[in-house]
């Protein structure tokens, strides 16, 4: 190796570990705001943090921030030295566990009938993908999309590339106008620029929309491949609020946990700030109530995800129609942990999961380093009817 690539290659690894350090840091601050809004400010003890350290140290070779551990332990009232640190997931664990330069094509949700057509999914009434429309798998113009699509009514149109609810809305087309200020559907695309679709709306089971009638209400499942084994690692049910078109906690939505036997737990969580909850906002109490389908969807994500080797760890929110089956509204390979609604996210699991990252390269650091984690932050800005 020449002297210019050794120091290529030491700045470009010295760039990438100050990015992963600013990331951290950002992580680690956000955690330090949200403690600051608990009501149950109560510190760990030398013993817990200790505790703590021994766990970590000897699977990550360095100490871990434990602020995560304080806010949960503070926010639930439960103790764990195995809660999973964002800042430790997100740039150190989920990265090695998944390759991420395959995670944009893969997640992309007009990929998803696609690569999962065994999956029962909401239909696809038009795609856009890189600026290109399609119906049906047919590429068609601007204009044949807008003359296809003028007289659709209720529909639901989903941008194909972000996350976390960002975008998502419940429009009525007529004439080719829709409900968003007046807006042309032709301007509606415009907004949106590229990379979204425009869907059925779905009808869920009346248990599920019992717990919030303006939302689609789902399972968030997150699995682990073990070689041949997919390992269910937790369940929880994502519940809108009152007058809200989407379950996303990230949107005002609210988690709580699905026991074995498919019953709810005691109390829900939301946003940071926000106190625990034993009711839904239609007066359902959580603890006890069933999900129905529970046992169907467990069996339905574990197949699904036999079929991407290149993830290991994967969620997937699935709702039930009202027929009682379930059906997939999407999956995220690098999906938020519900660790308020559930507890430490990898459980008894958590040794291996991390001994088996750390034997992994890390591809999330690539990512920074290509540009590619900037491809979201054209949505940032343009969902604002």
């Amino acid at each position: 190796m020449s002297l210019k690539s050794k120091i290529i290659n030491k700045l470009s690894y010295w760039v990438s570990h100050q990015k992963d350090k600013l990331e951290r840091e950002t992580y680690v601050k956000s955690i330090k705001d949200s403690f600051d809004k608990l009501p149950n400010k109560e510190e760990l003890t030398k013993e817990q943090i200790q505790e703590i350290q021994e766990f970590f140290m000897p699977l990550l070779g360095y100490a871990v921030p434990t602020e995560w551990h304080k806010y949960f332990s503070a926010r639930t009232g439960n103790y764990s030295k195995l809660y999973i640190p964002t800042s430790i997931y997100k740039t150190d664990i989920v990265g090695r566990l998944n390759v991420f330069q395959l995670k944009r094509a893969y997640t992309d949700k007009n990929m998803t009938d696609i690569l999962l057509p065994q999956a029962k999914q909401p239909k696809i009434l038009l795609k856009n993908m890189n600026g290109y429309f399609y119906i049906d798998g047919k590429p068609i113009s601007l204009e044949e999309a807008l003359a296809k699509c003028s007289d659709l009514g209720d529909v639901m149109l989903k941008p194909s590339l972000s996350s976390r609810g960002n975008g998502v809305r419940i429009i009525h087309i007529g004439k080719g106008i829709t409900n968003l200020k007046g807006k042309s559907l032709r301007q509606v695309f415009e907004d949106y620029i590229s990379d979204f679709q425009l869907q059925e709306l779905v009808h869920q089971h009346k248990d599920m929309a019992a717990l919030n009638p303006t939302s689609i209400n789902t399972i968030r499942v997150l699995t682990y491949r073990v070689d041949m084994e997919i390992v269910v690692l937790y369940t929880v049910v994502r519940i809108g609020r009152k007058g809200s078109e989407i379950d996303n906690e990230s949107a005002g939505g609210i988690s709580t946990i699905i026991n074995s036997d498919g019953t709810l737990g005691k109390y829900a969580y939301g946003a940071p700030g926000v106190d625990k909850l034993e009711q839904t906002d239609s007066g359902i109490r959580f603890e006890g109530y069933i999900i129905p389908s529970y046992q169907e969807t467990l069996e339905k994500v574990k197949q699904y995800h036999l079929t991407f080797p290149f993830f290991k760890l994967m969620a997937w929110d699935i709702a039930i129609d009202t027929e009682g089956e379930p059906m997939l509204i999407e999956f995220n390979m690098t999906p938020d942990l519900s660790q308020s609604a559930f507890g430490p996210a990898f459980g008894e699991y958590t040794e291996t999961i991390i001994k088996e990252a750390m034997s992994r390269n890390n591809t999330w650091s690539r990512m920074f380093e290509s540009g590619l984690w900037k491809h979201n932050d054209h949505y940032t800005n343009k969902f604002t009817f």
